[in-house]
């Protein structure tokens, strides 16, 4: 089923975005982390794309695994940096074959470890990828929403400018980047709205379970740890880590659907634990 019709459900959405493996030992992992997830009926869940599509085969593995062993509708991540056209019509052309009706275009970023003379440059921004996207496929298509603003930017309102340049490209719907604070996210959806972009905003959740891992991955994304929760979590622990984390991303959960979010989009980590914790505590606040 097609995102976009989903969205048009009037009820808020719930899905899980997970990550291929890298070692084949750890498959296992991620298959119990979907079987787990799968008790809550998510309306979708996504599988991510490398930089310049070094994991584009156990992507797009992944993707339909998960599909036919699940029947879960997968939205496949798909970057177009250093990728060709001709590149990108081969993976359309397998998602059609296999009933894949969803894709979050992404711009992503040039793989490090490919001579620059052998990057395609056939494709420079997301907006591109949409416009492709449309000409050949008949997808829903997400793109990604930034609430404190890309890293690349040179300012919120840039950051705007890009994002509306690929809704009227053709996208659906929106799914941000995590974000710990939600005023944030509101700021965000007051400028989103201003700027006359009316497709669906998908809030992205993070639990923090390991506040050192996400003090590093929030460097590289430009996302801020509120300063009361790092001071709540240092010095406890792992236990009670997971405890404090699961806890406040509850509280900002309930906040979220209060306000009448589209839904709810879980970065997992390919782990179940702290987002199962999270919708059983949020419970019956998730009118699902």
């Amino acid at each position: 089923m097609k995102i976009v019709d989903i969205l048009g459900q009037d009820r808020p959405l719930l899905s899980f975005e997970f990550f291929p493996p890298k070692k084949p030992e750890s498959e296992h992992i991620l298959h119990e982390t979907v079987a787990a997830l799968s008790r809550f009926a998510p309306d979708f869940v996504s599988v991510t794309y490398g930089a310049g599509g070094s994991t584009r085969e156990n992507t797009l593995r992944w993707t339909l695994d998960i599909k036919e062993k699940y029947g879960l509708d997968v939205m496949m991540h798909l970057t177009c940096i250093a990728s060709s056209r001709t590149d990108i019509r081969e993976i359309i052309t397998t998602l059609k074959k296999y009933g894949i009706k969803n894709v979050l275009a992404l711009r992503g970023d040039p793989p490090q470890d490919l001579p620059g003379e052998k990057i395609k440059d056939d494709f420079h921004f997301a907006f591109e990828l949409v416009e492709f996207l449309q000409d050949i496929g008949d997808f829903s298509i997400g793109i990604a929403g930034y609430p404190e603003g890309h890293l690349e930017a040179s300012s919120l309102e840039e950051d705007i400018l890009h994002l509306k340049q690929k809704v009227d490209a053709g996208a659906d719907f929106i799914i941000t980047q995590v974000f710990f604070d939600n005023c944030y996210f509101f700021d965000y959806m007051d400028r989103v709205l201003a700027a006359g972009i009316n497709v669906p905003v998908i809030p992205g959740i993070m639990p923090i379970v390991n506040l050192r891992q996400v003090q590093k991955f929030t460097q590289m994304c430009g996302a801020t740890v509120p300063a009361a929760v790092v001071k709540d979590m240092k010095g406890r622990n792992t236990d009670d880590m997971m405890k404090v984390g699961v806890n406040y991303a509850a509280k900002q959960c309930r906040q979220l659907l209060d306000s009448g979010v589209a839904g709810l989009h879980f970065y997992t980590l390919n782990r179940n634990y702290a987002t199962e914790h999270v919708l059983d505590e949020i419970g019956d606040d998730f009118c699902r």
